[in-house]
């Protein structure tokens, strides 16, 4: 059974496991390639089953599609898998499973905090790049869909980044448990 829009049926009740996903347009491009950056990170970092990671859109254009091969050849090429991944729409009923909810620019991040039905669910919702101390300024990280591989690989590494950023940011707590 899925809790939370989450594989794993710990994840929904669990209060030691931190629940994140990952939200962009389409759940195509940006928010697969954060999801299996993220489960990389997870795992080299020794959390496993201690942190749950997925990842969803807030459109239904590409439900129960696999990721978008130029997100399959980036993620590829920098050795992480994205070849299982299947494109899902967020339901707002997933926040009171979720520890945390991040998003790719401001656009998604207005849909998400509208869908929140409370202040705590709303404080869930963040953009990506407020991890990354050392970012470019934006908020936003760019749609690579209506462009080339090039975008794709640059927006990989931004992602990448930030969700080094963000790993360390959430570490200590994940070390010490959520509650």
């Amino acid at each position: 059974m899925s809790i939370g829009g989450f594989e794993d049926s710990d994840a929904g009740s669990d209060p030691s496991v931190f629940r994140i996903c990952f939200v962009c347009t389409g759940n195509i491009c940006r928010s697969p390639m954060a999801e299996a950056i993220f489960r990389r990170l997870i795992t080299d970092g020794g959390y496993a089953g201690r942190v749950a990671v997925e990842s969803a859109a807030t459109g239904d254009w590409h439900v129960g599609e696999p990721a978008d091969p130029r997100t399959i050849a980036a993620l590829t090429s920098h050795g992480y898998d994205g070849g299982k991944h299947r494109a899902r729409q967020f339901d707002p009923d997933w926040f009171a499973d979720l520890d945390l909810v991040v998003a790719f620019d401001r656009g998604q991040e207005r849909t998400l905090r509208e869908w929140a039905t409370s202040e705590p669910d709303r404080a869930k919702v963040q953009l990506l790049m407020t991890f990354e101390p050392d970012g470019s300024g934006t908020m936003d990280v760019p749609d690579p869909y209506y462009s080339d591989a090039a975008l794709f690989e640059s927006v990989l590494a931004t992602i990448e980044r930030a969700s080094v950023a963000l790993f360390r940011q959430l570490e200590p707590g994940i070390r010490q448990g959520v509650s």
